[in-house]
């Protein structure tokens, strides 16, 4: 409510246009017989294009990511059937930036002028980013619920089969969900404070723990790798990787039988640090012909992508044996 005497603010012209670019607002217009589409400074600028009058729907749409192209085309084909105000989100390529756009108007006609749509364009890339971002979040943490009760199904079948009585079975698998739990917590992201994450070799030690010393005989994995630490960036991402080998390991592969081993050494290439997971006494192992599953995705996201290195798997007669290459220095970093 305005103050007595106070009068309403008059809008002027120069006023909407600095509220329009302190909102990162690109205007734009759309000649619907010509096909011409008209943008402000703010629009060329979003789209990443020179300055002009004028381009055509066709030449604006080259720049839209091939996946939504069609998609794109359509939405603006039907908008004028559409009632009410419409928004339509996609991407444009930018060079290799990719970039996320919201096309917002009323539709129906509504506000047509001498043939001509008006409406706006708004840069939602890091809005988009968040949501793929939860979403990456969530389908990881689901996989890891459905790989943590696996394993768990899995480590109560082989103490059954080797307790002598139910309360050896239930302090054999206490002890054995306990060092369980101590491996996720290394999957886990590291606070700031907490220094340097671990020695490679003890991270190893610590995410294997739960499966060794539950077969036919103890000591059942070897981890025999140099002496080096591991940063705390590299923890989590090589953790993760440790920890989804061991997960599939345990419900397809060698940990899965009572007399199966692993044996995990490394081996150095002046930058290039090779870890070899070797699995042998297991079942018989075959690569799998359909597409890699969340969990292989997640692995090749986490080498590739935080330690800078490559996987490679060698489906064995013997068994599963598998090379990581990482970069030394993204390793301790």
């Amino acid at each position: 409510m305005n103050s007595e005497g106070a009068k309403p603010h008059a809008w002027r012209p120069e006023h909407l246009h600095l509220a329009v670019t302190a909102a990162g607002v690109a205007l734009w217009a759309w000649n619907v017989d010509s096909d011409l589409f008209t943008m402000d400074e703010r629009g060329f600028e979003l789209w990443g294009l020179p300055w002009r009058d004028a381009v055509t729907f066709e030449q604006l749409s080259a720049h839209i990511h091939p996946a939504d192209r069609d998609r794109v085309r359509a939405a603006f084909a039907a908008t004028r059937a559409v009632l009410g105000s419409y928004e339509t989100d996609f991407r444009i390529l930018i060079g290799e930036e990719i970039r996320w756009i919201a096309a917002r108007g009323q539709g129906e006609d509504v506000g047509i002028v001498g043939r001509t749509m008006f409406g706006i364009f708004l840069d939602v890339t890091g809005r988009k980013q968040a949501e793929e971002g939860h979403e990456l979040l969530a389908g990881e943490m689901s996989h890891r619920v459905k790989n943590l009760l696996a394993i768990a199904s899995g480590l109560t079948a082989i103490t059954s089969r080797s307790a002598a009585s139910k309360e050896d079975m239930a302090r054999d698998l206490t002890e054995r969900l306990t060092a369980l739990g101590r491996a996720h917590d290394l999957v886990r992201p590291l606070p700031n404070s907490q220094g340097g994450a671990a020695l490679l070799g003890d991270l190893f030690s610590v995410l294997l723990a739960p499966y060794d010393d539950m077969g036919a005989f103890s000591g059942r994995i070897r981890v025999a790798v140099e002496r080096m630490g591991v940063g705390e960036k590299a923890a989590t991402s090589l953790a993760l990787v440790i920890h989804e080998l061991a997960t599939n390991s345990m419900k397809y592969g060698a940990l899965s039988e009572q007399t199966g081993t692993l044996d995990v050494s490394s081996a150095t290439d002046e930058d290039i640090i090779s870890l070899t997971w070797v699995e042998r006494g297991g079942p018989t192992v075959e690569a799998p012909d359909k597409a890699a599953g969340f969990g292989s995705q997640l692995v090749k996201r986490s080498i590739s992508g935080q330690l800078g290195g490559s996987i490679d798997h060698d489906w064995s007669e013997g068994g599963l044996i598998v090379t990581l290459h990482l970069n030394r220095s993204r390793l301790a970093s």
